[in-house]
C-alpha cells in the first residue's frame, strides 16, 4: 500500500483533493464544484410537503412521507460525488490514508457517503472547515490540526 495519503478538504458547494507524502508539502489532485449546492430552495425543486402513500396491506390508512430539504438533497448529491471518487482512488489503491476535513453538518453526509474502500483507509475526519483557508497556507493548517486532534 503507498504511503501517499490523501486530503480532503470540502464544504457542501466546493471541494479541494490534495495528496501527501512524507516530508513533502501537500500537492492538489483535483477540485470539484457543485453551484447547485448555493441555490434557493425554490430554485432546486418543489416545495410540496411530501405525498400520500397508503397503506401496503390495503387497510385504507394513510401516511405522509417525510419531505427532504432541497439544500439537504444538493449536499448528498455532491457527497456521493466526493465519495466515488475516493472510492475509486481506494479501490486503486492510489492512496494509503484519508483525511476528510469539512464543517457540520456536511462532514456527516460525506462519512454516510463514504464506500468500504475509502472508509477503511479513513484515518481522521475533523470537523473543521478549511475551504477558505488559500493554498499558501492549507499546508500548515493541516499539519496544525492534525497535530491538536
Amino acid at each position: 500500500m503507498p504511503r501517499i495519503e490523501w486530503i480532503l478538504v470540502a464544504s457542501a458547494t466546493h471541494a479541494r483533493l490534495l495528496q501527501r507524502e512524507p516530508g513533502l508539502p501537500l500537492v492538489p489532485i483535483a477540485t470539484f464544484s457543485h453551484p447547485e449546492g448555493r441555490l434557493k430552495a425554490s430554485e432546486l425543486g418543489d416545495d410540496r410537503a411530501g405525498h400520500e402513500r397508503a397503506d401496503r396491506r390495503g387497510q385504507g390508512g394513510v401516511a405522509l412521507e417525510p419531505r427532504l430539504d432541497p439544500h439537504r438533497k444538493e449536499h448528498q448529491r455532491f457527497a456521493r460525488e466526493l465519495a466515488e471518487h475516493l472510492e475509486a482512488g481506494a479501490r486503486s489503491q492510489a492512496y494509503g490514508a484519508l483525511v476528510v476535513f469539512s464543517g457540520k453538518p456536511f462532514l456527516g453526509e460525506l462519512r454516510d457517503a463514504l464506500g468500504d474502500g475509502a472508509r477503511r483507509l479513513l484515518k481522521a475526519s475533523l470537523p473543521v472547515d478549511l475551504s477558505h483557508v488559500s493554498a499558501l497556507e492549507l499546508d500548515q493548517r493541516v499539519r496544525d490540526e492534525l497535530a491538536s486532534a
